[in-house]
């Protein structure tokens, strides 16, 4: 690791050798990868303020539950990276960062700690983070390329995590060169998967958005709780394309910068027909007023990925004021309704739709 200019330990430096394991967070940092002409939807959305609110600020508390685990914060730092030595020492800081915080922790997908045991270390970040939530990942396409329930606990033992997630990323899978991309009958392979493993099992997308009539199926096959992470953030189609040699794929990504379903739009379907599954809102939050329409919308959890991973690879001290900005911007946002709890939070009728 190099030093930055307040002589604090950056990984850029790292980042910026373009090792095979590290290109999605280098692109991902370096380039224009956000989707264009779709936005997250919570920019239709705004707080009805309450001028008297009749609570006391510094009694505003942030503390909930997720699947009955108890967390200091509603937040979560999103499924993002692991797999080398760089995105290794990117997770320990994140996972650090999580404990001490107080946030939920999901990793990057597991698979290549499961195909090849020297990378299990880049994951394990349950040394780093003893007491917060920790959920593992798998891509559920895998199910039909060789993974079954023993790879899913190997995953989950891998990051020592409370639950498993399947991530699914079909259009990321078309356009990466090495992509799978066999998603038929992946159902019935998920149902068992939930029938056997021992922890919950979830699902969550990468940035397209899991609407409510593909969650309703989910859950019926036993998915404890969905992520929707919707459309509005990083778009996977315009990652790939910066990876790409093949320049039909790449002039195609172009097709599909505006494909996805908003994250707003996910979470209000998604609780609809699932009141009682847990709900984790992401997909391009930058804020914690951000955080606070997604959880006033229905969500337990809202969760962060690109927005804290540029200063979790600038500098553990960046990576904590930027956590702590979220945190204090959704208290204040709370605050600013006359919500001392996150149950009120969710409960509030001041989260109004702007006509258009």
């Amino acid at each position: 690791m190099s030093e930055n200019h307040a002589g604090k330990k950056s990984l850029l430096p790292e980042i910026a050798t373009g090792e095979r394991k590290i290109e999605h967070v280098r692109i991902s940092l370096s380039e224009e990868v956000s989707g264009a002409g779709v936005t997250n939807g919570l920019e239709k959305y705004r707080f009805r303020h309450a001028a008297l609110p009749e609570i006391d600020f510094d009694a505003v508390t942030l503390e909930s539950s997720f699947l009955g685990m108890p967390v200091r914060t509603p937040l979560l730092i999103s499924s993002m990276t692991g797999g080398s030595k760089t995105t290794g020492a990117i997770n320990e800081r994140l996972a650090a960062a999580a404990e001490s915080r107080g946030w939920a922790m999901g990793v990057g997908s597991v698979r290549a700690a499961v195909e090849r045991e020297e990378l299990a270390y880049t994951f394990d970040v349950r040394k780093h983070a003893p007491t917060i939530p920790v959920i593992a990942n798998l891509g559920a396409v895998q199910l039909n390329y060789g993974f079954g329930i023993e790879e899913c606990r190997r995953a989950v033992d891998i990051a020592g995590a409370d639950m498993l997630v399947l991530h699914f990323n079909g259009l990321q899978e078309v356009f990466q060169p090495e992509g799978n991309t066999n998603f038929s009958g992946l159902l019935s392979k998920i149902e068992q998967v939930c029938r056997q493993l021992e922890v919950p099992v979830g699902a969550k997308e990468v940035g397209w958005g899991i609407d409510g009539r593909t969650a309703a199926r989910l859950l019926r096959a036993g998915v404890k709780f969905v992520d929707v992470a919707g459309a509005g953030g990083t778009s996977w189609s315009q990652v790939e394309k910066h990876r790409s040699k093949d320049s039909m794929r790449r002039a195609a990504a172009e097709a599909f910068a505006g494909w996805g379903t908003p994250t707003a739009e996910c979470i209000e379907e998604v609780r609809k027909v699932c009141a009682e599954a847990g709900l984790i809102g992401s997909g391009g939050l930058k804020t914690g007023v951000d955080a606070a329409k997604v959880l006033a919308l229905g969500a337990d959890l809202a969760g962060f990925g690109r927005s804290v991973l540029g200063p979790a690879v600038e500098s553990e001290e960046a990576l904590h004021a930027a956590l702590a900005q979220v945190e204090f911007e959704l208290r204040t946002a709370m605050f600013g309704i006359g919500a001392a709890d996150v149950a009120a939070l969710r409960a509030t009728d001041r989260l109004v739709r702007i006509q258009p």
